[in-house]
């Protein structure tokens, strides 16, 4: 069962999102040391720290706002919204192609899409049983 944001303690929600920010943090940078030894003569788009970090940030904050609203007006939706949310996400990382982007540096930035996309969705469930 899928309940909004707002049925959550607000201090609960801060310390999830806050965990969930750093659990995103520490995959992307994972994801991007094993995204730029992979990417040999790439142009490694958005692989280093100073642009993936707060890019994290503000896709938790941005996910999170887009989940609460969604939760509040359309809960079953987010069974839909969220996965459609995620491949549109990809659709610039793909884009990178033209740029001279390789395929690891393209699949690094699609995990670090998931990653943050996970981590807000298990920020935001409600994990209490009725």
């Amino acid at each position: 069962m899928t309940t909004t944001i707002a049925a959550i303690p607000r201090s609960t929600v801060v310390i999830r999102l806050g965990l969930a920010a750093a659990a995103a943090v520490a995959a992307n940078t994972l994801i991007a040391v094993a995204a730029s030894a992979l990417d040999d003569g790439g142009i490694g788009m958005g692989l280093s720290p100073a642009v993936y970090v707060p890019a994290t940030l503000v896709g938790i904050l941005a996910a999170a706002a887009g989940w609460a609203l969604i939760a509040r007006r359309a809960p079953r939706a987010l069974r839909v919204i969220v996965p459609s949310a995620l491949v549109l996400s990809w659709i610039p990382d793909i884009l990178l192609v033209a740029a001279g982007a390789t395929a690891a540096n393209i699949i690094g930035l699609m995990l670090m899409h998931t990653a943050v996309a996970s981590a807000v969705v298990l920020a935001s469930r409600n994990t209490r049983r009725p």
